[in-house]
């Protein structure tokens, strides 16, 4: 018996290779070391990961079906600059999506669960009480976590993978708009949810929910700026 491993496919192969760029490249996005706007070369992002062109073009196109990248004729891939009208629009798809989440999590949730989102949530606080960037991009992944945690718990797959994109392009949204030098998803309106959910109070969880994602648009600067001349913008 031949204990020769047959290679994979070079499709497999292929596959294997773009989704590895297409995550270190979305973890990048999401936890906002790549600022919106980020121009993405292929042949710089090729030569980082010491890999064909053709792989790379697979990555920025399925991060551009996310809407994390766009993609211009011409020009090339950047990460994508959300405008005001899809920052609100994003919000506004949250607050229709998540309280229906959080009912559906309620129903999968016992003291498993629980003891879970607890560990999240304080891990999240000890992010909260450090400093430095690479702390702060670490409290914000962990503020997205717990969203996606949840749905998970509703047990709804494509429920799961709408809210990866969701939290994502929320993600860009706050760096773009965002004002506050603190979290802005909170982590004591986290806690909140969890109480609620613990004591089996499901309407005010889905309520809270609410108010959370209310919250952290209310911290961004979503306001239509005109655009004037260069005296004017520099008030001389």
């Amino acid at each position: 018996m031949s204990l020769t491993t047959t290679p994979p496919p070079a499709e497999m192969a292929t596959d294997t290779g773009s989704q590895h760029i297409r995550d270190t490249l979305r973890d990048a996005i999401v936890e906002r070391r790549l600022a919106p706007g980020t121009k993405l070369s292929e042949s710089d992002v090729g030569e980082l990961f010491n890999v064909s062109r053709t792989l790379v073009r697979a990555a920025l196109q399925a991060l551009s079906y996310e809407g994390l990248v766009n993609v211009e004729k011409n020009r090339g891939a950047f990460v994508a600059h959300p405008s005001i009208d899809e920052a609100r629009q994003i919000f506004a798809t949250r607050r229709l999506i998540e309280p229906g989440i959080v009912r559906a999590a309620a129903a999968n949730i016992g003291k498993t669960e629980l003891a879970e989102l607890r560990r999240m949530l304080a891990a999240e606080q000890r992010l909260t009480e450090q400093r430095g960037q690479s702390a702060r991009r670490a409290e914000i992944k962990a503020s997205g976590d717990f969203h996606l945690a949840l749905a998970d718990l509703s047990g709804n797959a494509i429920l799961r993978r709408f809210m990866d994109e969701l939290i994502a392009r929320s993600s860009l949204v706050i760096a773009l708009y965002g004002q506050s030098t603190v979290s802005s998803c909170g982590h004591s309106e986290h806690d909140e949810i969890v109480n609620a959910l613990e004591r089996g109070d499901i309407d005010a969880a889905a309520r809270l929910m609410v108010h959370h994602i209310d919250h952290i648009e209310a911290d961004l600067d979503l306001r239509t700026h005109k655009s004037t001349d260069l005296k004017a913008a520099l008030e001389l």
